[in-house]
């Protein structure tokens, strides 16, 4: 078995007969992003029009294309024949009858050990994958934060037999489609929980996110193997429509059925022993363990009881079989033992839904029945009555019960903690009105409240947003503004057992039309929003996210705010800055290091100009404009606030609030989020009754506010042992990058960015735009690394800026930057002072405003 280079996708000469390249050689160019393996078995009437189309739809992704071929027929003949147009490399691996042992299963390892690519992808080559469909889900992989990318015809557009009649003719198809795919769901309830289609052919995986070592393939379904062998990974699904089958005849029969039968119940049974397998890790959850064992026998306790008044009725009272009196007890107490253990024991945590724990507890239990059964039966010919053998045994069977419901029914949840708890669904083909019905109340849509930030990006808005309060400009018109922030009714009406982020729209692969909906898990009345990427960009929240202005800018704006800015020519950087004594310095830092409380002090003790706390809005030429978000005072923090403007009941309650929301409460938030918890309906109730504990920096300490200033040093400031040291250049863009990154850490960030597309620029190439952006602006800045264990950075920054006055210098602008802002803080100016203004429409870059200071 070898693999043969049969077109190099940059061809300038011919392919001989036996397959091999001639021209250019495609080791020198550049190694493929994605690798596409098409598994074959006497397929030579659908390579031609599969290639035909499926190589224009990669040529932009950087693929290579890998058949294995287990064929009998002229399908390696085709396939050399038809890479002749191949416009991107292609090879093929054609096994020998002795090596195709496992299925298709085993041709998809077998690619995958050959494969070049970081990325693999796995379709059909019957054309029932339309490759434009297989190139958007590769597409999708490679944008989105996660690891498994499945193709579902269940979800979305995709989702119904309606679209999907050509694919699947017929009622046994499509009845053997649709059980499997319930039948597996059912025996893997958490594994596959956001997955709808898990017994699809078509997927993306990323190489280094899967353990393939693990996999034992058998027969057609890689990828149920692939998803439950890795319950860490991360998964997304793209909804696309089943095509029918191009030429020749469908490869399912009732073998592979039976193959894929023998699967399942070998997955099943591999799962169960290694959930029996895994027992307690530490002292403190063996302590967890032996209190679940003791409520739980006090429960099975009461449960005997209930068995035993049962089979008293049946056996004494009705004059049943005693064998089928047990029987009809152990129904009986079963459901007693199960309200009790799902309301007491576990409260309504476990594996899967109430009711798919309720059927494994009655299977579990009646499984047992069967085999006391006969031991009653022999205990009773032995002398022993009716009801005390039937107690008997179910006193045995105690231990082995509770290993079952604490490891296998309940233990999951708390063992299986890796998979993402929301669903991520890209419809490309979906219109944007397909998300539910519309409401019927009628509201306005004036824009309330206004805001110019930086004068590059404009906000309308019609709940206040106070961490733009100091940008308020009403005299925008609601047309001219770049991003809308409406009220409105989002998602569907019913409750869903997940939060879910849709991707729809944007079929053609550009982001003009596209809408990204989140939804969580209480209907409307949850924290959902929608984005309409256009040339506005409409933001319509709901009414619970709408009584939570901080989580929706926070949450939502900042992240759409900085990808705007970033397209205008700006960077929205994690960082705080002010001006001292003239001189630019810049302070940046992890969340919650620190940052906040050494800004106070140096404005208290040493004067100087504010600009910023927690973002300042830089360019590629070194200038730092302001951006006065209040400050979020946090348990920390709160040693370097001595205002007396603030009341003893404002002092009170600023005790609690610094708490909350401190370091160890966001890292609280976190750990949640890890789990399927509507996390940002949590945040938006806990502001709205603890709300953040927020103040503008001229209530905190007496200072004055700058507009805009040329950094000259940046301060990376860090916890441990007392040190300063130099961080070049390289070094300091990836910092920046990471601290900045580091605030935009709560959901759902990491599930909206990559779907964000601002005029015509996609969520890689603003990624590069940024990181070029701030190149431009640390090229002339001193980055220096300032570590301290006692939070002593007021007192170290000055000093060094005292001795080194002078030292520092800026190289020239990089060629093409955007204009600086000027700088114009002073003593004796305010702020915010505007010029005349321009009409400015949406979407067009804007000038910087000359007279705010």
């Amino acid at each position: 078995m070898h693999v043969i280079d049969i077109a190099s996708g940059m061809r300038t000469g011919t392919t001989s007969p036996g397959g091999t390249a001639h021209g250019t050689d495609p080791g020198s160019a550049a190694p493929p992003r994605l690798t596409v393996i098409v598994p074959t078995r006497n397929e030579q009437d659908n390579v031609t029009e599969l290639l035909g189309r499926l190589g224009p739809a990669l040529l932009p992704l950087g693929a290579e294309i890998l058949f294995v071929d287990d064929s009998d027929d002229d399908t390696p003949q085709a396939i050399e024949l038809a890479a002749d147009a191949s416009p991107v490399p292609l090879r093929l691996l054609h096994r020998q009858p002795d090596e195709r042992r496992g299925g298709l299963g085993s041709a998809v390892l077998a690619g995958a050990e050959h494969a070049h690519g970081e990325w693999i992808m796995v379709m059909d080559a019957d054309l029932q994958h339309p490759p434009e469909a297989a190139a958007l889900l590769a597409a999708t992989a490679m944008r989105h934060s996660v690891d498994i990318v499945v193709g579902t015809r269940y979800a979305g557009s995709g989702s119904g037999f309606e679209a999907q009649d050509g694919g699947l003719r017929g009622l046994g198809r499509r009845f053997a489609s649709t059980a499997s795919t319930r039948l597996v769901k059912a025996a893997f309830p958490r594994r596959l929980a956001t997955v709808s289609d898990p017994m699809s052919g078509l997927f993306v995986f990323r190489r280094q996110a899967v353990k393939l070592q693990w996999m034992r393939p058998d027969g057609f379904k890689i990828l149920l193997e692939l998803l439950l062998r890795n319950p860490g990974a991360r998964v997304a699904e793209v909804a696309y429509e089943f095509a029918p089958r191009h030429a020749g005849r469908t490869k399912a029969s009732l073998r592979e059925g039976l193959t894929f039968l023998r699967q399942v119940s070998r997955l099943r049974r591999q799962r169960l022993v290694g959930q029996l397998r895994k027992g307690p890790e530490s002292s403190t959850e063996r302590g967890h363990q032996f209190g679940r064992l003791l409520a739980f026998g006090a429960v099975g306790a009461s449960g005997v009881a209930v068995n035993t008044a049962a089979l008293w009725m049946f056996f004494q009272f009705m004059g049943l079989n005693h064998l089928l009196g047990a029987a009809l007890a152990t129904q009986v107490s079963t459901t007693w033992n199960f309200g009790l253990v799902e309301l007491l024991v576990y409260r309504g945590r476990g594996n899967g839904t109430v009711r798919g724990r309720a059927l494994r507890f009655y299977a579990m239990n009646n499984l047992l029945m069967l085999g006391r059964l006969p031991v009653i039966e022999l205990l009773v010919r032995s002398g022993f009555g009716v009801l005390v053998s039937n107690a008997a045994t179910l006193v045995v069977l105690f231990l082995l019960r509770f290993v079952l419901s604490d490891r296998v029914i309940y233990g999951a949840a708390r063992q299986d903690t890796g998979r993402d708890p929301v669903v991520l669904l890209v419809d490309p083909a979906a219109a944007a009105e397909a998300a539910g019905p519309a409401s019927a109340r009628r509201r306005s849509h004036y824009l309330t409240y206004r805001y110019d930030v930086a004068g590059t990006v404009t906000i309308g808005s019609q709940i206040r947003l106070p961490e733009l309060e100091f940008f308020r400009a009403q005299w925008i018109a609601d047309t001219d503004v770049d991003i809308a922030v409406r009220v409105g009714d989002v998602g569907r009406r019913s409750p869903r057992r997940r939060a879910a982020m849709t991707e729809q729209g944007g079929a053609d692969g550009g982001g003009a039309d596209r809408v990204l909906r989140y939804e969580e898990h209480l209907g409307r009345f949850g924290a959902n929003f929608k984005v309409e990427l256009g040339q506005t960009i409409t933001v319509t929240v709901g009414p619970l996210l709408a009584r939570s202005p901080h989580v929706v800018y926070t949450n939502v704006i900042e992240a759409l705010l900085r990808y705007v800015l970033v397209a205008r020519g700006r960077m929205l950087l994690h960082s705080a800055c002010i001006e001292l004594d003239g001189t630019g310095v810049m302070l940046s830092a992890l969340t919650d290091t620190g940052k906040t409380a050494t800004i106070l002090r140096l404005l208290r003790e040493q004067g100087g100009h504010f600009l910023s706390d927690d973002m300042t809005v830089v360019d590629a030429t070194g200038n730092a404009v302001c951006f006065p978000k209040p400050l979020t005072i946090s348990s920390h923090t709160l040693r370097a606030v001595h205002a007396d403007d603030l009341t003893k009941r404002e002092w009170r309650r600023l005790q609690f609030q610094s708490r909350l929301h401190s370091k160890g409460g966001r890292s609280i938030a976190l750990q949640l989020a890890r789990f399927n918890l509507p996390i940002m309906g949590i945040n938006a109730l806990t502001q709205l009754v603890v709300p953040p504990p927020k103040y503008t920096v001229d209530r905190l300490v007496p200072c004055r506010l700058g507009s805009s200033t040329q950094v000259e040093e940046l301060f990376v400031i860090q916890r441990g042992a007392p040190g300063l040291a130099e961080v070049g250049h390289a070094d300091a863009v990836e910092q920046m990058l990471a601290n900045t990154e580091d605030a935009y850490g709560f959901p759902p960030y990491r599930y909206l960015a990559p779907a964000i597309t601002i005029d015509g620029l996609d969520h890689d190439r603003l990624k590069a735009r940024e990181r070029e952006i701030l190149e431009g602006f640390l090229s002339g800045v001193r980055v220096r690394a300032l570590a301290s264990d006692c939070f002593g950075w007021a007192d170290e920054i000055p000093r060094l800026l005292h001795e080194e006055r002078g030292t520092t210098g800026r190289a020239d602008p990089p060629a093409g930057a955007p204009a600086p802002i000027p700088s114009l803080s002073g003593a004796g100016t305010t702020w915010p002072r505007w010029t005349t203004a321009v009409p400015i429409g949406p979407r067009q870059q804007k000038p910087a405003p000359g007279g705010a200071v």
